[in-house]
């Protein structure tokens, strides 16, 4: 295959996680044939992108059942409030000046809904029917449509914007020079971009393989996210190291011509710190499937151990990674009873590939496991102040990665 990114050959394996449904790909009946692709992973020894094997086209998987909903999570939306100041603080963007706003990925219009309240005018841009509607519904202005060149020479016409949010969507974007294409169009001179994306350090460091679903064509390190900037003559000027999903980077881009804006330390101590982990060598990549293979095995020994010894188990969070461990584990209903989440559009439903059923929190209540596994565990400190009173019936809260961790 060729390098989404520089087009070299990419055949260095990064990750074989197997077989699997798409990881939102949410059943209504548990019966229902599934659509089975490999999700495999491979990293280019050029440019050093991590990227999937193609096989599920974007169409397929952000469509009008979409069931993701930036909204539903009290961290995330902290996190966005925390953004806006830090951009205000930057001055990126100044009520005074009437600073207009374009968020790529806008989902439910979380983002749109923070600086609306802060009377910034904003626009979204969303192609999943499901959340572009439901944005809609809050009376923001959304384009429900994919974005890239494209788009971008359409809406130079109309709008100017000073800044560009692209928060966690790069990952999610198959023809990744098209989007930056488009982004440097739809940019004024003086604009500024900024992308959110996991730090693929973060991922080969603390063992999140679980972040690798379909959904997620590409993974970033600074080194390979300026090699892309750069090609269409945007430079990333500034970036820090922020707590979500486990561990991202947040990175500002301008007008490579624009000279107003000079790179900060912060920038150059991430890319020392990625190179001095050998980010930039071929066997710091090699290694991670063994990692993986050991995180699997320790943890299903424990698990039919526990169940052994008549323990029940039940999960916490129906998210895109939570089926991708469950899914490369080969997890069933049988050992995982059910897996409960506060998004009333996956409840009811079954998990893809492993059909396990969704339920609501009373449910959990009225089971009472001894094990309640939080597979989406960059969110635990959240959700075990959500279901403390599990402690009641003296309930343990799990995670797995990067290793077991047991919370009594």
């Amino acid at each position: 295959m060729k390098c989404r990114g520089c087009n070299n050959i990419c055949e260095d394996n990064f990750l074989d996680l197997g077989n699997s449904p798409p990881s939102n790909a949410f059943l209504k009946n548990r019966h229902k044939k599934e659509k089975i692709y490999p999700l495999k992973v491979f990293f280019c020894n050029k440019c050093f992108l991590v990227q999937t094997e193609d096989f599920a086209s974007r169409k397929e998987l952000f469509n009008r059942d979409y069931v993701y909903f930036s909204g539903y999570s009290k961290t995330w939306k902290n996190h966005l409030k925390k953004f806006v100041i830090d951009l205000e603080k930057k001055s990126i963007i100044n009520q005074k000046q009437n600073s207009f706003i374009v968020e790529i990925a806008s989902n439910d219009g979380t983002l749109q809904e923070i600086l609306l309240k802060k009377r910034y005018d904003s626009i979204g841009i969303e192609p999943t029917a499901s959340t572009a509607e439901a944005a809609k519904k809050k009376g923001l202005k959304v384009i429900k449509k994919f974005f890239g060149k494209k788009l971008a020479i359409d809406l130079k016409k109309k709008i100017s914007p000073d800044l560009i949010v692209a928060n966690n969507v790069m990952a999610h974007v198959p023809d990744i020079n098209d989007f930056v294409a488009g982004l440097k169009i739809l940019l004024k001179k003086t604009g500024v971009i900024t992308v959110e994306f996991q730090h693929l350090l973060n991922i080969i460091k603390k063992k999140q393989f679980d972040t690798i679903y379909h959904e997620h064509y590409s993974y970033l390190s600074l080194i390979s996210a300026q090699q892309i900037f750069l090609k269409h003559n945007l430079e990333i000027y500034d970036a820090s190291q922020i707590p979500t999903h486990g561990g991202s980077l947040r990175i500002f881009i301008k007008h490579k011509n624009d000279l107003s804006k000079k790179k900060t330390n912060s920038f150059k101590k991430i890319l020392i710190k990625e190179k001095k982990y050998g980010l930039n060598k071929k066997k710091t990549y090699k290694s991670f499937q063994v990692k993986v293979e050991s995180i699997k095995k320790i943890f299903l020994k424990f698990l039919n151990k526990e169940i052994n010894k008549n323990k029940k188990f039940a999960a916490y969070g129906a998210a895109a990674k939570g089926n991708t461990f469950i899914n490369f584990l080969k997890i069933n209903s049988s050992q995982i009873q059910y897996i409960v989440d506060k998004n009333p559009f996956k409840r009811g439903k079954y998990l893809p590939g492993s059909k396990i059923k969704v339920q609501s929190e009373n449910f959990l209540k009225k089971n009472k496991p001894d094990y309640i596994l939080i597979l989406p565990w960059n969110l635990k400190k959240e959700i075990m102040e959500q279901l403390s009173y599990v402690k009641k019936w003296k309930a343990n809260f799990i995670t797995a990665i990067p290793r077991i961790k047991i919370f009594k």
